[in-house]
């Protein structure tokens, strides 16, 4: 099926795929939050001071980024398949006539 952008195919087994290695080819490796050491433009800030060590808040949001990062490693797309399929038997096939226009 193609997508806005062609589409896409998986080159591994969905067992193989976790939902980070998906979101990671979308998005890129990039963290989410991106420290902009608004700190360093304060009051007594420093140009020699890598202020996203010393920031209560970046350091906030960089464990909740590796949380969230190992939460996405842990599923597989075989993994969330097997969920959907036990919740709701006719998801897939109805889907798929969906994608197809049936």
């Amino acid at each position: 099926m193609s997508g806005p952008r062609g589409g896409f195919r998986l080159a591994r087994s969905p067992r193989d795929v976790t939902v980070l290695d998906v979101v990671t080819a979308i998005e890129g490796p990039r963290e989410a939050f991106r420290c902009q050491q608004i700190l360093r433009r304060g009051p007594g800030g420093r140009e020699n001071v890598d202020y996203r060590k010393a920031c209560v808040v970046s350091q906030t949001m960089g464990r909740a980024e590796l949380a969230w990062r190992r939460e996405l490693a842990s599923q597989t797309l075989a993994d969330i398949q097997a969920t959907v399929e036990q919740r709701a038997p006719g998801t897939p096939d109805a889907t798929r006539r969906h994608l197809a226009g049936l």
